[in-house]
């Protein structure tokens, strides 16, 4: 049997509504898991769902939306999964947000707390609703979509940069933590990727000429291509790696 095979196992992956996390919910599907598809918006979970159970056979993916910000969502999210698939093998914490662009003096008490807690706070929830059942059968994974603007500094986007450093650290945290249960923590760091949530990076064309030219692969990544490491991280193929941060950047970053 393939390292790769997941059948059996079942996926939560957040922000899955579009983008690497409705990539990595088809890959993830692709290789035998069942999935949960969740994103703030109950009917855009619904299509992913529908077109993964199209592909995959019925009952392959649920969709339950939640807001990474309502601590009582993302366990209704949990919960939801126990109800429908009895166990939870995969976290796969992709949803983030960024509302503000610009030089850290100018970000606003309210935007930056916003980052924070969406990008960190809610992950940090979230583990800790599903590992405790993982510990307990001395199985699971975690993994948390990061960014290289954690590896960065930046004149623009630096508190989403400081959100993704400390999703890290996170993961690093946990990995020792978790480890002697089995359970392993890492992160990938993707770095320009061509998503709604980058839209307004890659839809300005001297912008994106810039970030190119800088870039030995020469172009954009596309979500599938983070998604195949997601894969990786939540297979028997990665059992010998925690803690660590994947860097999916096209060489930016060399």
């Amino acid at each position: 049997m393939s390292q790769f095979n997941l059948t059996g196992r079942v996926a939560i992956v957040t922000g899955s509504s579009r983008g690497i996390g409705k990539a990595s919910a088809f890959e993830l599907a692709e290789h035998g898991a069942k999935v949960v598809i969740s994103s703030r918006k109950q009917d855009a979970c619904d299509a992913v769902a529908a077109e993964i159970n199209a592909k995959y056979g019925e009952g392959t993916a649920i969709a339950v939306a939640a807001n990474i910000s309502d601590k009582a969502g993302l366990q209704n999210l949990v919960d939801e999964t126990h109800r429908a698939f009895g166990q939870i093998d995969i976290l796969v914490c992709n949803a983030a947000s960024n509302p503000y662009y610009g030089p850290q003096g100018g970000i606003s008490d309210e935007q930056f707390r916003k980052i924070l807690d969406n990008n960190i706070v809610s992950n940090h929830w979230l583990i800790a609703m599903v590992a405790p059942e993982m510990r307990a059968r001395r199985s699971g994974s975690i993994i948390i979509v990061s960014s290289i603007g954690g590896l960065r500094g930046s004149t623009t986007i630096g508190a989403y940069c400081i959100s993704k450093a400390a999703d890290m650290q996170l993961a690093r945290n946990l990995a020792h933590e978790f480890g002697p249960d089995n359970v392993r923590v890492n992160c990938i760091a993707p770095g320009l990727i061509k998503t709604d949530f980058a839209r307004a990076l890659w839809e300005d064309p001297e912008r994106i000429r810039q970030s190119n030219e800088s870039v030995p692969r020469r172009r954009i990544g596309e979500p599938h291509e983070v998604a195949g490491a997601v894969v990786f991280l939540a297979s028997d193929a990665s059992t010998f790696m925690t803690g660590q941060s994947v860097v999916i950047d096209g060489g930016v970053t060399i």
